[in-house]
């Protein structure tokens, strides 16, 4: 049975966790895994924000989403983000990037914001549109990403 977890209640990801972020978003700049591990371990703090959020289908990871202040130097006077959404490639198609990307949406609700945020590669952009999040700018920065915002679910 799949379930979405927050990584404070489930601490033994934080490494698989550090490791897929790292895998598809750092280890090509060359940042160090540690770097990215540090960033994790942020989320095993006592704030609503950041926090990341594990799904599992029993003791197997199956994806990830998070909740956090800033995902775009460019962009600093948008927060908080959903951000580091992955999901294992055998999960995909299944409907589980969307309930992580809700679910980090509705920490970030709850948290007291009225709008989250979510930064998208071009190809990646009518996945979220799909979703109910509407795009505020386009050809950010040198990725030429998307950002797209989503008010509080009703």
């Amino acid at each position: 049975m799949i379930s979405i977890s927050d990584l404070r209640d489930r601490p033994e990801f934080q490494p698989i966790l550090a490791d897929r972020i790292w895998r598809a978003w750092w280890q090509a700049t060359g940042t160090p895994l540690e770097v990215v591990a540090n960033a994790v371990a942020d989320n095993l703090g006592p704030d609503l924000i950041p926090s990341a959020f594990i799904a599992l289908d029993g003791g197997r990871f199956l994806g990830t989403a998070s909740a956090i202040a800033a995902d775009m130097d460019e962009r600093p006077q948008y927060t908080p983000w959903v951000a580091a959404v992955w999901v294992e490639p055998e999960a995909r198609s299944a409907g589980l990037g969307r309930a992580l990307v809700r679910h980090a949406a509705e920490a970030i609700f709850r948290a007291g914001w009225r709008r989250a945020y979510l930064s998208a590669a071009p190809h990646r952009r009518s996945f979220y549109e799909g979703l109910g999040w509407t795009v505020l700018e386009e050809a950010i920065g040198e990725k030429r990403m998307t950002v797209l915002a989503r008010d509080h679910y009703s």
